[in-house]
C-alpha cells in the first residue's frame, strides 16, 4: 500500500512537468496564431507577438487539464478540451478557469479590484473542443440552462463547443488526431504501436503532419507517460479494493457466521487460499 502511495504521488509530480499534446501543440506561438486565426479570421492584424500565453499551470488541482488561455486584441482567449465523454461539468471547469484567469491577470497588470478606480479587462470568449462525436449535442452551453433549467441567474458562463467539421484548420486536424489515436488504441491497446501508428496515419493524411514531423520524440514520450499514468492508477485502484476487501474478510471471519467458501463469493481481489491464511492469522491470534 505504501508503495502504491508512493508511485502516485510521482505521477502527481510528474504531471506538474509534462505537457499534453494539446498544449505542446497550442503554446508553440505559430499553432497558437493559426488556432486564434481559426476562430477570427477577420482580424488581419494579429501575430505571434501580439499572442500572451496566459495558461494557468495545475489551477485548484494536480490533475492534468487540457486548459489553453491567451491574449489577443484585449480578448481574453480560454479553451477546454472535452475528451471523448462528454459532460457539462465542463462549463465549471470553464468557470473556475475564467475566474484564476482574470485573478491572476489583474495581479500581472497590477490592478487592484479593491479600490474605487474601473479595472480595465480583456473580454472573455469561451470555448470547449470536444473530440468525441457531435450527436444531437449543442454548438452553444450555458450555465443557467444547464444547471438552473434556464432561470435567470446572479451569474452566467457561456461557451461555444467546437466538434469535428470538413474544414483542414489547426483545430480540426488536432480533432481527427484525437480521433485516430482512439482508434488506434482500440485496435491495439494503450501500447507503443497505438502512438506510432497514430502519427503514421495522421502524417499520411497530412494531419498535423508539420508539427507532428517537428516533435514526433517529444510526441511519443507525452502519450506513452500518459499510458504510464493509467497503468499507475489502475494499480493503484486495485489495490485500494484488495485493501478493503481484506478488511471486510477479516471481519467476516472473526464473527464466524461465513464459511470461507461463502466469504470468497463476496470478493473478487482475494483468492480462496489467501482468505485461509487470513483465517490462519485470526486463529492464531485470538
Amino acid at each position: 500500500m505504501q508503495d502504491d502511495t508512493k508511485q502516485i504521488e510521482e505521477v502527481m509530480a510528474k504531471r506538474t512537468a509534462k505537457n499534453s499534446v494539446f498544449l505542446d501543440l497550442f503554446q508553440n506561438k505559430s499553432y497558437l496564431l493559426k488556432l486564434y486565426k481559426t476562430l477570427h479570421p477577420e482580424d488581419t492584424t494579429a501575430t505571434e507577438d501580439s499572442l500572451t500565453d496566459v495558461t494557468i499551470t495545475n489551477v485548484l488541482t494536480d490533475n492534468l487539464y487540457n486548459d489553453l488561455g491567451f491574449i489577443a486584441n484585449n480578448k481574453l482567449m480560454i479553451l477546454v478540451e472535452a475528451q471523448s465523454t462528454w459532460t457539462v461539468n465542463i462549463l465549471v471547469r470553464v468557470l473556475l478557469y475564467l475566474a484564476q484567469s482574470y485573478h491572476e491577470y489583474f495581479q500581472r497588470t497590477c490592478q487592484d479590484y479593491y479600490k474605487s478606480r474601473k479595472v480595465k479587462m480583456p473580454k472573455p470568449e469561451l470555448y470547449v473542443i470536444f473530440t468525441g462525436n457531435k450527436g444531437r449535442k449543442s454548438d452553444k452551453i450555458s450555465l443557467s440552462k444547464e444547471f438552473f433549467e434556464g432561470a435567470d441567474i446572479d451569474i452566467e458562463v457561456k461557451a461555444k463547443v467546437i466538434y469535428e467539421s470538413d474544414t483542414d484548420d489547426i483545430i480540426n486536424q488536432y480533432i481527427i488526431f484525437c480521433k485516430v489515436f482512439n482508434e488506434q488504441t482500440k485496435q491495439h491497446g494503450m501500447t507503443q504501436k497505438a502512438v506510432s501508428e497514430t502519427i503514421r496515419i495522421c502524417k499520411d493524411r497530412n494531419v498535423l503532419k508539420e508539427y507532428l514531423l517537428d516533435r514526433e520524440k517529444e510526441v511519443v514520450t507525452i502519450m506513452m507517460s500518459l499510458f504510464d499514468d493509467e497503468q499507475i492508477m489502475k494499480s493503484f485502484i486495485k489495490s485500494e479494493r484488495h485493501d478493503t476487501e481484506r478488511a471486510m474478510a477479516e471481519q467476516l471471519i472473526r464473527k464466524g457466521k461465513m464459511t470461507i467458501e461463502e466469504i470468497a463469493d463476496c470478493v473478487s481481489t482475494l483468492s480462496f487460499d489467501e482468505l485461509k491464511e487470513i483465517e490462519i492469522e485470526i486463529m492464531q491470534l485470538a
